[in-house]
């Protein structure tokens, strides 16, 4: 797992024990010779009482492409149930330790791919985005990205490609993640429209529990339709609608950690027309289930 580059940083896991819960079948840098990009694939162990996987600069992406488990991890705070499914990419936080549990079947295996922290840094740089806010950038990847699994899919299955194809993947992925889950803008709109921005932000807040339209958002600050979706997601990194959906699962979140309510008492107080609405819209958030969030 260890390899001399000054690009990655890989000696957190000096005597990681791979072997205890992975059989690698695929590494770019020893199968193709690639410097820019590391891509594995691996076979899983069906069950881990404690995985711990240590905390590193780089952005590591997880796509299971078979198996099921059910997840227990742990940041060192509390523990997060969730589930390994194909398809659903998880994008590990830099500088995090976790510590995992599973119970899975004997068919999980995955490709993971590590991108080096300096290209994200040099696109972060290039577009001028601030400090990335990278436990947001994870929970916005677990809620769903076609494009991204399709890429690491590619990536795992990429034959003798050179490490041009592995350079160019690495500044695609990292602008990807940027600008589709993270805040990357290419300047930030004049401080008229940024005050216009904190003044929907405002109004969104107030009326978190009513129906709430993108024309009544627009009127409220003097802006169109149009003119109010630009400049919002140039300053959130986000739509109106996501951002708004985004203040009413943390509400939710809010009031499933400190009350008894049930579902449908909750709901209605944080603008979702029913439990199944509210459940949809927690799941594409946190990717986990309102009563596995409750419990855990």
């Amino acid at each position: 797992m260890v390899f001399d580059s000054a690009r990655f940083d890989l000696h957190p896991y000096a005597g990681f024990e791979t072997d205890r819960f992975v059989h690698r079948t695929f590494c770019s840098w020893e199968h193709a010779g690639w410097r820019s990009l590391l891509v594995q694939r691996f076979e899983h162990v069906p069950v881990v009482e404690e995985l711990a996987l240590p905390a590193a600069a780089d952005l590591h992406l997880v796509l299971p492409v078979s198996g099921r488990a059910e997840l227990e991890t742990r940041d060192g705070g509390r523990a997060v149930r969730d589930r390994w499914l194909p398809g659903r990419v998880q994008l590990g936080v830099p500088h995090q330790a976790t510590v995992r549990r599973y119970r899975g079947d004997a068919d999980m295996r995955s490709v993971q791919v590590h991108l080096p922290r300096d290209t994200v840094d040099s696109v972060v740089a290039r577009f001028d985005a601030g400090v990335p806010d990278f436990e947001a950038m994870a929970a916005s990847v677990a809620t769903g990205d076609p494009l991204l699994e399709e890429a690491i899919r590619a990536l795992g299955s990429a034959g003798a490609a050179d490490d041009l194809y592995a350079e160019t993947a690495a500044a695609f992925l990292a602008t990807h993640l940027l600008s589709r889950h993270g805040r990357l803008r290419t300047g930030r709109p004049p401080a008229r429209e940024d005050a216009r921005v904190r003044a929907a932000v405002a109004f969104l807040r107030e009326r978190l529990a009513e129906p709430v339209t993108l024309a009544d958002v627009a009127g409220e600050v003097c802006l169109s339709v149009y003119h109010l979706v630009r400049v919002f997601r140039a300053a959130t990194g986000q739509t109106p609608h996501r951002f708004l959906t985004g203040l009413r699962v943390e509400e939710a979140k809010r009031l499933l950690r400190g009350t008894d309510l049930a579902l449908d008492r909750i709901a209605p107080r944080c603008g979702f027309t029913s439990p199944g609405a509210l459940s949809a819209a927690f799941v594409r958030h946190t990717g986990i289930r309102p009563s596995v969030y409750r419990n855990s």
